[in-house]
């Protein structure tokens, strides 16, 4: 791959199904900035096939960047990293359930994510943000999959209202998004 520091400046918020190409997309990024990468990874192992996902993933990017696991505090991990390296948050959707299955309020997760927020454009190097749209199924059938739904799309937004770009991935494929205002 080309090393051009043709990253997007800012804060970049990846979006789309599972399986869509977000984590793919995300590394390629990545891997065309010139500098350090932290990758912060927040998901857990909770089973032996998300172990292997995890380690997947692990293995697919590249050896000299620093990642950081950090399912829940990722805040003081943040401010650590150096200014000039780019940041890769993945992902939203595991933080935000992290957050819910720990007994956090849904308004609890929308401040943090406000506070996370800031950290993010606060940073001169470019920061990589992906998440899922968990909001283009079926309506889940329980109470704690309906809040996880509508949490995520809310702190979905907050995070897409403050980035210099949003993409959609679908079938390996991006769309960029553009804001209400620009459309109407």
């Amino acid at each position: 791959m080309k090393q051009v520091n043709a990253v997007p400046r800012g804060l970049t918020l990846i979006t789309g199904g599972a399986r869509s190409g977000k984590s793919t997309l995300a590394q390629r990024i990545g891997e065309a900035w010139i500098g350090k990468v932290y990758f912060f990874a927040t998901a857990t192992a909770g089973d032996e096939e998300m172990s292997e996902r995890i380690e997947q993933h692990r293995s697919s990017r590249p050896q000299n960047w620093s990642t950081i696991e950090s399912p829940l505090e990722v805040f003081s991990d943040l401010r650590e990293t150096p200014e000039g390296a780019l940041v890769i948050f993945d992902c939203l959707t595991m933080w935000v359930a992290n957050h819910l299955l720990g007994g956090a309020k849904s308004e609890e997760i929308e401040e943090a994510t406000a506070a996370l927020v800031e950290l993010f454009i606060s940073r001169e190097s470019p920061t990589i943000v992906v998440t899922n749209d968990v909001g283009l199924g079926i309506v889940p059938d329980n109470e704690l999959g309906r809040r996880y739904r509508d949490t995520l799309g809310r702190v979905n937004q907050v995070v897409a209202e403050c980035a210099t770009m949003t993409l959609f991935a679908s079938c390996g494929k991006v769309t960029r998004l553009e804001n209400f205002e620009d459309v109407l």
